[in-house]
This record gives C-alpha cells, structure tokens and sequence, in this order.
C-alpha cells in the first residue's frame, strides 16, 4: 500500500478520539440536576475527544479551600453562587476542554450567560426516579440535607427545566451506560 494513502480499516482515531476533539472550536459545558452524571460523563467524553476534563465543583473547591458543603454552611447559597460563576468564568478561557458545572450554575443569569455565549452548553437530563437513586449514594449535598431527596429534586427538576432548556443541545441518559451517553452527545455536536 503506498505509504501517502490512509489505510481505510485503521480504525485508531476513532477508538481514541484522537484529531475528533480538533472539531471542537469552544469549551463543552455540561449541565444538568445533580446525579445526572456530568462529571462521569465529562471524563469519559472528554477522553473519547482527546481533550482536558475539568470539575467546576473541585476548581471551586480548590479556589476556597473549603468543600461546597462547607462554603454552604459558612457563607451560604449567594456567596456560592458568585464564587461559582467566578471560578467558571476563568474556565471558559476559550480553552477547548470539558467542564462539569454543579447542578445549580446555570440558574445564575450570569453564568447562564457566560456558558452560553463562551462554550457548547450540554442539558443531560435524567428521570427522577433515577436521580434519586443515585444521589442517595451519597451524602456531600447540600440542597438535600434537609428533607425528602424525590421531593427536593422533583421540585428542582419543576423550576430548572425550564431554564436548563436553554442549552445548545439537549441528551437524555437515564440508565443507559454512559458511553451510550457520550455517544449520544457526539452525535448531538456531529461528531
């Protein structure tokens, strides 16, 4: 085989999504209820794009030096949430990488407005009843501590939605693997 010609069956690229993150021209943001997955997911595509993965919730963390529970109990949900579109804000660098947002992020009109003016912003979404199977799991979460984790995120569900909608692209997961989830996205973006 003359060595100029690509060799049609070397599948390597798409095994390791070498050159496909090179189609990205912005940040991909993930949004979305907490236990959606956005930080699993976010690893995973952004292995599968050859491109950095960063967690909104451990950059904030490490801005504080404080957990987010923490800053919750200390400062409150306000002094949070500027922390939060702060430390963002310097992830949105136009840097082409993957971030993982809390689950609250894009409910600040500011932040709202900067992922979506800065970046690719993904909605995964999730049934309920699947959500609270996976944050009972764990229990790091402010929003839930004080009281019914369903009723506490139907609630969320019922007032975020509506905004999370706002995003370039929406995917379902629910309990499908997430590599169908990421497989999913990079059909979204045409990948």
């Amino acid at each position: 085989m003359d060595k100029n010609m690509e060799d049609p069956f070397d599948q390597s690229t798409e095994e390791t999504g070498e050159g496909i993150g090179s189609q990205i021209d912005r940040p991909l943001v993930l949004i979305g209820l907490m236990g959606v997955g956005k930080t699993t997911v976010g690893r995973r595509l952004a292995r599968k794009l050859g491109l950095p993965f960063v967690d909104a919730d451990e950059e904030i963390e490490k801005a504080a030096g404080l957990s987010i529970s923490e800053i919750f109990e200390r400062f409150g949900e306000t002094y949070f949430r500027d922390g939060e579109r702060r430390v963002i804000s310097r992830l949105l660098d136009d840097r082409k990488q993957v971030i993982a947002t809390g689950g609250g992020a894009f409910m600040n009109a500011e932040t709202r407005d900067l992922i979506l003016s800065h970046s690719t912003a993904i909605w995964l979404d999730a049934d309920i009843n699947i959500l609270v199977k996976r944050v009972a799991r764990r229990d790091t979460r402010p929003l839930l501590k004080d009281g019914d984790p369903e009723t506490i995120l139907r609630d969320l569900a019922r007032k975020r939605n509506p905004i999370y909608a706002e995003a370039h692209v929406h995917v379902t997961g629910n309990d499908s693997p997430h590599e169908v989830t990421v497989n999913n996205i990079m059909k979204s973006l045409e990948l």
